[in-house]
């Protein structure tokens, strides 16, 4: 974190396990870094297998500490488990938490603009995103993604259902072939098939990897900031030099 601090983040997110898997390290994390950073706590909120008098009961122990930003998500449902909560999908939470607490809390969603895997179509996708911007959301993070296209086309698509939030882009470093293959297999995000044929040649070879990874993530970085992009969130996972080395070179 305090390398990471060095960027002046305009706060740190902090993930959050469904069905109370790390919920309570996840508070502990959030209280330290509100306590103790200079930089702002935004803890995940997901809420599969949330019941409201949970996620009260946590807000306000987030509001206690002065914690004013949440990332609101639904989650994976694990599979076996049947009573889902309170909760069926994120727009649901936001305008429970907007209910709640009025605007103490500003939120972010999260975007999918290569589709989310579950969702039937593109337009599907887009109204569920709306649906949580209707609801409250005052800000999107995006799944993170290879092609600059997908995320333009995405922003154009809101921006002519009358979307006006902020969507910022997530970043993910590639610093690892068979981390980033799982990860994107199961979140929907497209490896572009050059990139996958370069990860494929390099996966033994992490210098290389490491070497053309940075390269992909700063060269997507810079044609996103050459369009007016000034904001990006970077998926550091726990690991804060790769993302430290792309934001060198913006």
């Amino acid at each position: 974190r305090q390398e990471l601090s060095s960027l002046n983040p305009e706060y740190f997110s902090v993930t959050f396990g469904a069905l109370g898997t790390t919920q309570e390290a996840t508070l502990e994390t959030v209280l330290d870094i509100q306590k103790n950073d200079t930089v702002a706590a935004a803890p995940h909120l997901s809420c599969i297998g949330s019941k409201k008098e949970i996620i009260i009961t946590l807000l306000d122990q987030y509001k206690a500490a002065n914690i004013n930003r949440l990332v609101a998500l639904r989650g994976d449902i694990p599979s076996g488990v049947r009573d889902i909560g309170d909760f069926h999908y994120a727009n649901e939470l936001v305008e429970f938490v907007k209910s709640q607490y009025n605007n103490h809390f500003h939120i972010e969603v999260a975007a999918y603009p290569e589709v989310h895997p579950e969702s039937k179509n593109r337009l599907t996708d887009l109204q569920h995103f709306a649906d949580k911007v209707s609801a409250g959301a005052d800000g999107a993070i995006t799944q993170y993604f290879y092609d600059a296209d997908a995320y333009f086309k995405f922003v154009d698509a809101t921006e002519k259902l009358g979307i006006n939030i902020p969507i910022v882009p997530g970043i993910m470093p590639i610093t690892n072939y068979t981390q980033l293959v799982r990860f994107s297999n199961m979140c929907g995000a497209k490896i572009p098939s050059w990139i996958l044929k370069k990860l494929e040649l390099y996966q033994d070879d992490l210098d290389s990897l490491s070497a053309f990874g940075l390269e992909v993530v700063t060269n997507l970085c810079q044609t996103l900031k050459a369009q007016g992009v000034d904001n990006f969130h970077f998926y550091s996972m726990n690991h804060s030099q790769p993302s430290l080395e792309i934001a060198k070179h913006l």
